[in-house]
C-alpha cells in the first residue's frame, strides 16, 4: 500500500521506521562482555555487571548463579548458557550485558553473540578439560577458548552487519598474563589487549607495556604493586585501590578475579572512582562449584 500505492507517491515507510529506531547511523548493538576460563568466571562476571550498573547502564547478567536484570534475580537456576544469554539480548530494556561462558557451554552451544566489546579469559587449566567432549590435546583446548577472543570487535561479522559509515567500537581482550596459553591467544585479538597479573615484573607484562600486544599494539595492564591495584598504560601507573581495604578473605585467584573485572571495566570506559566503589561494595566473594555429588564453595 505504501511502497506501491494505487494512487499517489510511493513512501519508503520501512526506511523511515528503521531510521527512527536507529538514528544517526546507530547499529543497535549494546556493550557485551563475555567471560570464559577454567576458574573465577562467575565472580568476575558478577563484579563486571555490578560496575556497569553503577555506571548507569541497565545491565543483564547471565551466569551460574542465575539470570539478573540489574540487581533483580529473574531466574535462580544455572544460566551460564545460550538460552539465558539470548533471553537477555532480546530484552529491549537491556543496555549492557555480561555473559559467563564455561567450557561445556562453548562446546555444547557456542556463543549467543557474533561479537562483543570485551572478552575476558580468567585462566586456562587444561587438566580440567582434557577427556571431555572428545578433547584430547592442548591445541584443541586452545581452539575452544580462543573463540572468546575471536569475537572481540571489530570482527568481520560485526563489520558486515552494519553500514560502512558506522564506526564500530574497538573492543578488548582481557587476559591473564601468568597463563602461557592466554599469552599465545592474545596475538589473535583484533582489538586491544589488556593483560592482568599479580606479578608486575613478569617478562610478558614488561614486553607488553613497552612494545604492545596484538594487532593494535595496546600497552594497558592491570597489575598489583606494593599492595595496590594499579592501572598501567605504557610507563604510567595509576593507583586504583589498596588490597587491604577490600572486604573479605582472598588468595591469589580471588585477587586475579578482581584484576580481570577491573580490566573489563577499564575497557568499557568506567571511571576509576566507580570501579573503586564497586570493588568496595562487592569485596572478595566466594564462588560456588558444583560437583557430581555435592556443591562446594571456595574462595576464588
Amino acid at each position: 500500500m505504501h511502497i506501491e500505492p494505487a494512487v499517489g507517491m510511493p513512501r519508503p515507510v520501512g526506511k523511515t521506521i528503521i531510521d527512527h529506531l536507529f538514528p544517526d547511523q546507530e547499529n543497535g548493538r549494546i556493550p557485551i562482555v563475555g567471560v570464559s576460563g577454567s576458574y573465577g568466571k562467575t565472580s568476575v562476571a558478577s563484579l563486571i555487571a555490578r560496575l556497569l550498573i553503577l555506571s548507569g547502564k541497565q545491565t543483564g547478567l547471565a551466569c551460574s548463579d542465575g539470570l539478573y536484570l540489574n540487581n533483580r534475580q529473574v531466574d535462580k537456576h544455572n544460566c551460564a548458557n545460550w538460552a539465558a544469554a539470548n533471553r537477555t539480548l532480546i530484552n529491549p530494556t537491556v543496555e549492557a550485558a555480561v555473559f559467563e561462558n564455561g567450557f561445556d557451554a562453548l562446546m555444547n552451544e557456542g556463543l549467543a553473540y557474533d561479537s562483543c566489546h570485551v572478552g575476558v579469559i580468567t585462566n586456562i587449566h587444561p587438566a580440567n578439560h582434557l577427556g571431555r567432549h572428545g578433547i584430547e590435546t592442548h591445541k584443541q583446548i586452545f581452539t575452544v577458548f580462543r573463540t572468546q577472543v575471536d569475537v572481540v570487535t571489530p570482527t568481520a561479522a560485526a563489520i558486515d552487519d552494519v553500514d560502512t559509515a558506522v564506526k564500530l567500537p574497538i573492543g578488548a581482550a582481557v587476559l591473564n598474563a601468568r597463563n602461557g596459553m592466554l599469552i599465545e591467544i592474545s596475538t589473535l585479538c583484533h582489538g586491544e589487549v589488556i593483560f592482568f597479573s599479580i606479578e608486575p615484573e613478569l617478562p610478558v607484562i614488561i614486553q607488553h607495556r613497552t612494545h604492545g600486544t596484538g594487532s593494535r599494539l595496546g600497552k594497558q595492564a592491570v597489575i598489583v604493586r606494593n599492595g595496590m591495584i594499579m592501572l598501567a598504560s605504557g610507563a604510567n601507573e595509576l593507583p586504583l585501590i589498596s588490597i587491604g581495604t577490600i572486604a573479605g578473605t582472598y588468595n591469589a585467584q580471588a585477587l586475579e578475579n578482581i584484576l580481570a573485572a577491573v580490566g573489563a571495566a577499564w575497557a568499557l570506559g568506567i571511571e576509576p572512582d566507580l570501579m573503586r566503589a564497586g570493588i568496595n561494595a562487592f569485596g572478595f566473594l566466594q564462588e560456588k562449584y558444583v560437583t557430581e555429588n555435592q556443591s562446594v564453595a571456595i574462595d576464588l
